[in-house]
């Protein structure tokens, strides 16, 4: 019995890598392909050799293509990539914490928070200083909309649904007053920046700005991946944790930085994408399983691969025309919030 468990569970992982692997190759090469300029698989392919240093005659001649490839298409899908890594890995850590399946960045105003601190950092000229200076902003805000939501959404050693929800919803609404203020009192320059934010997109990603991503949620995954087993300790409850050697406060409070990074750095240069968090953890645990260390991994590669086909999507469905990236992932998103919510209810038996 437990070893056809145990089989059933490989060829479960099996399946699902090889699915993500097929998606996430067959997306990249879409979205390097298709565009107002036409180019070839196979001259994708002799530009990414070329870029090794092996010599092809698949390479593309004209510059004109080798220049949309590597300063347009390559910066985008690699920040595709790893912004939806970090916010998939920031919404299964927010759920491993809280230990409610409804916790994700977006929901919870932990986005809006970032956002919010980048916009001040753009309407007080800060963001002069460089990029950093707005991922620092947006992480600070981003940390400061998670302390808010853990200490309220707290009560009797425990998270309360409604209360988590209805602290997401004030977060939400704060931010997006001061939003709404900042644009206010700033010049058209920044507003079009703060508006940028709040729609979310992926056009005008630079490579400078894709390393500074990329570092923070390399960062932050490595450090999920090692807390990934007290993270299965906590999912026992808070006391069988805590006697089997878990500092839950202090692992709490660290998981919270890590969820304030990788959300901070996402927002920071392409803005709000919503359910992201909330989605592709929950697909994957349906996958293989509640275990956290696969969980984080899997959650990790398949935001990759939801962002990457969203961007696709955001750059085909409207002839010439560039959707933001946020009303895509909302739309998605939005449904299955729903359907969480009256599962939640279901087995719940109510909404504490």
């Amino acid at each position: 019995m437990v070893a056809a468990r145990s089989v059933k569970h490989t060829l479960r992982g099996v399946t699902l890598t090889l699915t993500l692997a097929a998606l996430l190759l067959g997306g990249i090469v879409a979205s390097a392909v298709l565009g107002q300029l036409p180019v070839s698989p196979a001259e994708v392919g002799g530009s990414l050799l070329r870029a090794l240093g092996i010599q092809n005659e698949w390479a593309p001649t004209d510059s004109i293509v080798e220049s949309t490839l590597w300063v347009v298409r390559f910066p985008r899908i690699a920040m595709a990539l790893v912004v939806g890594a970090a916010l998939a890995v920031a919404g299964a850590v927010m759920q491993a914490i809280f230990g409610n399946p409804l916790a994700e960045p977006g929901v919870v105003g932990v986005s809006s928070g970032a956002a919010l601190g980048a916009a001040i950092a753009i309407v007080v000229g800060v963001a002069a200083l460089g990029d950093g200076a707005i991922a620092l902003f947006a992480f600070v805000g981003g940390l400061l909309a998670t302390l808010l939501v853990y200490f309220v959404s707290r009560a009797n050693g425990r998270t309360e649904v409604v209360t988590l929800l209805l602290t997401g919803i004030a977060v939400n609404a704060f931010a997006g007053a001061g939003l709404a203020f900042l644009l206010f009192v700033a010049d058209s320059g920044s507003r079009e920046q703060i508006v940028f934010w709040q729609l979310g997109s992926l056009n005008g990603s630079r490579w400078s700005e894709v390393l500074i991503v990329a570092l923070v949620t390399a960062v932050g995954l490595t450090a999920a991946i090692v807390l990934a087993r007290p993270f299965d300790l906590l999912a026992l409850g808070e006391r069988n944790a805590r006697h089997l050697g878990v500092n839950v406060e202090r692992l709490r409070i660290v998981s919270i930085v890590i969820v304030a990074l990788l959300t901070g750095v996402a927002v920071a240069f392409v803005g709000i994408i919503a359910f992201v968090g909330l989605v592709v953890p929950h697909a994957m645990r349906m996958a293989i399983g509640p275990a956290h260390r696969p969980l984080i991994v899997a959650s990790a590669i398949g935001g990759g691969v939801l962002l990457v086909l969203s961007d696709l999507l955001a750059r085909s469905v409207v002839a010439g025309g560039d959707l933001p990236i946020g009303l895509l992932t909302s739309l998605v998103g939005g449904p299955f919030f729903f359907y969480l919510l009256f599962r939640q209810r279901r087995q719940s038996g109510g909404w504490a």
